[in-house]
């Protein structure tokens, strides 16, 4: 995208303030959506946006500049501001000789997303909304949206640094409402991978429609949760965005090192049960969050953060990995060209464990099963966090019964982790976008078939 020529140019004027260390991401981002609201394709969209962030180090300090513009006199002119911004003494233009390679992704694209006509991307829509309707007469709305981007980006740095990286996610989601003498009641699904349009062959557009349609329909029996301390068991893949919140992002370095994570200092010491191993991984197949390299052009890396229930390790970015001599853990990231990296995590999950998940619910006398989840906030400073519950069921003497509504789960991440007294043996995944200071990522999160011991979970019934 940019000559190895230009960037060494680049980077010597973006240190000749007395930067100390300076970085060029170049990124050329395509993507494209379809959408379709009561029978109808709605609309395309498809746009395309490219630029350069450069950023320089001086000290403490760090200087930011962005543009649209790749041409040589443009990138210069930014790196001049980003050194300026660092406020450096003495100038130094030693830029290391580059050392090129290529970022190697876990697995190949079979069709990349922009070569597929309009037209089949909105029959997949089509399919969806059909197998919806027909799920239930009680279906009233359908709505169905598919999304794919690519993102091309080069990193290249003082260090000597050169790196590119090809990345390729699409998605199809399916949000259905039901009607019935309880009132409204909805249902999504929402699968996405780091795939090209071959996503449609691990997920068929009526299966996903159908589990949408399905979560709809079973909440119109549903009854007011109970409110209460309850063994809650999470199913494969529910429980995902819960760990992802409520203890992911206390084990990210920069909230560490900001005296902002109920996670400081732990490393070592006993924060979970023994049955809990936690992992960040930038290379699982095909996840959400999978890179080849991360946005400071460090390679995608299996982390594993908690250990047996032992803190094992943070996630780090090169910047705060360089304070302490080390070398970054691959979780530095950013949204766009515009934005500076920061730590970030990937596809973040609980390894699975022995247990049969069926038996996990059989020795469960009554309780909560959540078999997805919705929003939430945590305190990352105090691990408290508040979970919506989106589709649950009673647990009564180790069988699933009835559906419940306007569930609330309300605790604490490390008392929860210290409470998981069964891990199951099979695993799931759930795609979303994390947000942090303004900025939005892909990432995936994932678990087995969890009980926790006891959990509050706020309803509108007595328990």
């Amino acid at each position: 995208m940019v000559e190895e020529s230009v960037l060494q140019r680049v980077l010597a004027a973006a240190l000749r303030n007395g930067g100390e260390f300076a970085e060029v991401y170049v990124e050329d981002r395509r993507n494209a959506g379809a959408r379709l609201d009561d029978g109808k394709i709605e609309e395309f969209t498809a746009g395309r946006e490219r630029g350069a962030g450069i950023r320089v180090v001086a000290g403490s300090s760090t200087g930011y500049a962005h543009t649209s513009d790749l041409s040589e006199r443009a990138l210069t002119e930014a790196a001049r501001a980003a050194g300026a911004a660092a406020r450096g003494a003495e100038g130094r233009t030693t830029v290391l000789e580059f050392e090129a390679r290529t970022g190697s992704p876990t697995h190949p694209v079979r069709e990349l997303p922009e070569s597929v006509e309009k037209l089949r991307k909105a029959e997949v829509l089509k399919r969806a909304d059909e197998a919806a309707r027909a799920a239930g007469g009680a279906i009233r709305q359908v709505s169905a949206a598919y999304a794919d981007a690519r993102k091309r980006v080069l990193i290249a740095n003082s260090d000597g640094l050169l790196v590119e990286d090809d990345r390729v996610r699409t998605r199809f989601m399916v949000s259905c409402t039901a009607l019935g003498d309880g009132g409204l009641q909805t249902g999504y699904e929402g699968p996405g991978r780091t795939v090209g349009f071959e996503l449609f062959d691990e997920f068929d557009p009526e299966e996903v429609a159908r589990t949408a349609a399905g979560r709809a329909l079973r909440m119109l029996d549903a009854r007011p949760a109970p409110t209460g301390r309850l063994p809650v068991v999470l199913r494969q893949g529910a429980g995902g965005v819960l760990f992802h919140e409520a203890c992911g992002h206390g084990l990210e370095a920069d909230l560490v090192n900001r005296d902002a994570s109920v996670f400081r200092g732990r490393v070592g010491t006993q924060v979970a049960s023994p049955l809990v191993t936690l992992v960040d991984d930038g290379t699982f197949d095909r996840g959400w969050g999978t890179l080849a390299v991360d946005d400071e052009g460090h390679p995608a890396t299996h982390n594993t953060l908690i250990q047996d229930g032992f803190l094992n390790d943070y996630m780090w970015d090169l910047l705060r990995a360089r304070k302490e001599g080390r070398e970054s853990s691959g979780n530095g990231r950013r949204e766009t060209y515009k934005s500076l990296p920061m730590v970030r995590m990937t596809n973040t999950y609980l390894l699975a464990g022995q247990s049969d998940p069926d038996d996990i619910i059989a020795s469960t006398p009554y309780g909560l099963y959540c078999a997805a989840l919705g929003g939430g906030q945590v305190n990352t400073a105090t691990g408290d966090f508040v979970f919506g519950v989106t589709e649950a069921y009673l647990i009564e003497n180790g069988r699933l019964t009835t559906p419940i509504r306007a569930a609330n789960l309300i605790g604490n991440g490390p008392e929860t982790l210290m409470a998981i007294d069964a891990v199951g043996s099979d695993f799931d995944t759930w795609a979303g976008t994390c947000g942090k200071d303004g900025q939005g990522v892909p990432v995936s999160a994932g678990q087995p078939t969890v009980r926790v011991a006891e959990m509050t979970v706020g309803g509108t019934a007595g328990a």
